[in-house]
């Protein structure tokens, strides 16, 4: 599985409540306890051995409850640790019994329990704390006076300070007699970590929490220490798992400092630590891509990197056009750079050309242009390097591309055609002086006024040009307008079923990758049901002609039998609604057309190879062209085009595009799958499936 760093946010968890704690001074354990007892710690920790329970002999003192407080333990006011309080409050239990005889209660006294019945009674109260990786035994001698001796009722407690255990660490504590007459009792205390805690200036371990920052950027998240030059530190990202693992890190992740630490979860186990990417290409790759040059004033800036790597930096020279950056060195030289530590440029003023190369091994690893967000894009100047010589001897020369040309040259180079006129500029102060000292200075000159000037003829012949130009594309714009965006086509059909639909959306579809804008009912449903079928077919009527388009009957069986009934009848049948009433709809826009004498030009027919002969077409109709398809395709697409369009040489080409988007529907309509049939047709005119 992939490193989940996200996780860090999570693992850092919430903010707990923030506690203020007890000092206590001195490293010494200590013990007191409630007013009327007597308390005593021994001196030094004892084995933890609860042993067996055994019979109380009498009363005896038990621990009936355990309480904790944390607390710190200082050395001095910045020196403490955190340490656990613990109280374990005490009460009598058991009772006095009549002696059988003598021998029976002969070891009474060992017990603690003294006579005669009115004495004090005295315990041995054991503490165990562990906590990962300690863990110890105290032992406290309690006794109560015979005034406080009650049976069954608690007598006060005794307070031991204190347990000192790790931030963050689960302490887990038992409390028994010795001799033990009942079971031990337990109590488990977590302790908070240093985000916890009021005074965790006051414990070193708590010191490395401020430098510790998680903040997201988009899906990336940063975890950002702060720590100074002088401090080192380590980080360990882990899972705490069980048995053999297989750990995937992702290669955008690797870099040469990653190490890795393993080690079981057990009391003072041992760290082992590799560090398998120091020389891995792919680490070194991530680690420069992760680099980042920062500028901090005009002077100064750092690089940022998540390793320490041997790194040398330069100021180089970048114009416009493409060209490498040029390395200032010399006059400058290349300075040693450390990671995350400031460093400072000797210049006088920046400029959105310069910029820093970071080099490592003799290898261009970084180039950045610091400069070019706050002073803008890169300029057109020509950067001067003047040279001090004994005598106040100097000397000028322009750095290109080739090399730094010497001012002033006879050379064909361009800083030399602009040589003179960059040396007035540089005596006029027109130049910004970059840096200077006794060896030398550099300067930047512009050169916008000069290019101008040069450019001024040659940019009034571009301006006459683009005028001619534009008077020549402005007598074509209703031609090219037209050509760009296609001729409209209107595409009307009968519904004779779902399958001759589907066929009729495809060679819409296939028109559409023509120079042709086509409307077709099937791709306006919405509309089609918001304004009825008449008045949606009457209004793309009359766009597309009035647009100069064409409108495309497709004749079908359906298609020619709604016709004949028109031509029959003049009307629809009433009551006649069905999956042809779109169509019938549109024929009381079209006929008219056709009995006017207006179709021819405006209205072609079509009808497919296998499911209708051109002759089954009603005689009005056959006025305008009808062809079949694919057959005719490359007449049909013909016809589609602008009237006085020229026939395009790629009419073949494109009929069989559209033959071959057609296909699948014709297929899929004419041989549906599971059927034998060759063919489809039906009513007058169908075809005979061959």
């Amino acid at each position: 599985m992939p490193v989940p760093w996200f996780l860090l946010s999570l693992a850092l968890g919430r903010s707990p409540v923030v506690l203020s704690l007890e000092r206590l001074v001195g490293p010494q354990d200590a013990t007191h306890c409630s007013p009327g007892l007597s308390c005593h710690l021994w001196d030094s920790d004892i084995l933890c051995l609860p042993g067996d329970i055994v019979p109380a002999p009498g009363p005896v003192l038990a621990p009936t409850h355990l309480q904790t407080e944390l607390v710190l333990r200082c050395q001095k006011e910045t020196d403490c640790d955190l340490c656990l309080r613990v109280a374990v409050h005490l009460a009598v239990h058991g009772h006095w019994e009549e002696p059988e005889d003598e021998e029976k209660f002969g070891g009474a006294a060992d017990s603690g329990v003294e006579e005669p019945r009115n004495a004090s009674l005295q315990a041995q109260v054991v503490l165990s704390f562990q906590a990962y990786p300690t863990a110890r035994c105290v032992l406290l001698e309690v006794q109560v006076p015979a005034a406080l001796v009650q049976f069954g009722q608690s007598v006060g407690s005794v307070v031991y300070d204190c347990f000192e255990a790790a931030l963050g660490s689960e302490v887990r504590i038992w409390s028994y007699t010795q001799p033990r007459y009942e079971k031990e009792l337990n109590h488990t205390q977590q302790l908070p970590d240093c985000r916890g805690l009021e005074v965790r200036n006051s414990i070193p371990s708590c010191w490395a929490l401020p430098w510790l920052n998680v903040s997201a950027d988009g899906d990336n998240v940063h975890l950002v220490l702060n720590v100074s030059e002088e401090q080192h530190f380590g980080l360990s990202l882990y899972w705490n798992q069980t048995g053999p693992q297989i750990i995937t890190l992702n290669h955008t992740d690797l870099v040469p400092c990653l190490c890795i630490q393993v080690w079981p979860l057990e009391p003072d186990s041992v760290r082992t630590n590799i560090c398998p990417f120091r020389e891995d290409p792919r680490a070194h790759r991530n680690l420069w891509q992760a680099a980042r040059l920062r500028l901090l004033t005009l002077q100064s800036w750092l690089l940022d990197a998540p390793c320490w790597l041997p790194a040398e930096a330069a100021l180089c020279w970048r114009a416009p056009g493409g060209d490498p950056c040029q390395p200032l060195v010399p006059p400058l030289s290349w300075e040693n750079v450390t990671v995350d530590k400031v460093l400072e440029f000797p210049l006088l003023k920046g400029h959105p050309n310069l910029c820093v190369q970071v080099n490592s091994s003799e290898k261009l690893q970084l180039q950045e242009c610091l400069w070019a967000d706050s002073l803008g894009p890169l300029k057109d100047d020509v950067l001067l390097l003047e040279t001090r010589g004994p005598q106040d001897n100097r000397s000028l020369c322009a750095l290109e591309p080739s090399g730094c040309t010497s001012l002033p040259s006879k050379a064909s180079t361009r800083a030399a055609r602009l040589g003179e006129y960059l040396l007035q500029d540089l005596q006029s102060g027109q130049c910004l002086q970059l840096w200077d000292d006794d060896l030398g200075a550099l300067w930047a000159c512009p050169t916008d006024k000069y290019i101008h000037k040069r450019w001024a003829l040659v940019w009034l012949a571009c301006l006459l040009f683009a005028a001619a130009l534009s008077l020549i594309l402005l007598l074509k714009k209703d031609h090219a307008k037209a050509a760009a965006r296609g001729r409209a086509a209107l595409l009307l059909y009968s519904a004779d079923d779902s399958g001759f639909e589907r066929l009729v959306g495809a060679l819409a579809s296939a028109l559409c990758q023509l120079p042709l804008r086509v409307a077709v009912d099937l791709w306006s449903r919405r509309e089609l049901s918001a304004q009825g079928p008449v008045a949606w077919f009457h209004a793309q009527r009359r766009q597309t002609l009035q647009e100069g388009g064409v409108v495309v009957l497709l004749f079908s069986p359906g298609a020619v039998a709604l016709c004949s009934e028109w031509l029959q009848d003049g009307v629809s049948g009433p009551g006649a609604h069905g999956p042809h009433d779109a169509f019938r709809a549109s024929l009381s826009c079209v006929l008219p057309d056709f009995l006017q004498g207006r179709a021819p030009g405006s209205y072609v027919g079509a009808c497919f190879d296998r499911l209708l002969h051109p002759d089954a077409v009603p005689a009005l109709f056959r006025t305008v062209p009808v062809f079949t398809l694919p057959s005719q395709l490359p007449d049909f697409l013909g016809a589609l085009q602008q009237p006085r369009a020229p026939r395009s040489g790629r009419l073949q080409e494109r009929a069989e595009q559209v033959s071959r988007a057609l296909q699948p529907a014709l297929d899929s309509y004419f041989h549906p799958p599971g059927t034998p049939a060759p063919g489809r047709g039906v009513g007058p005119g169908a075809g005979d499936g061959t």
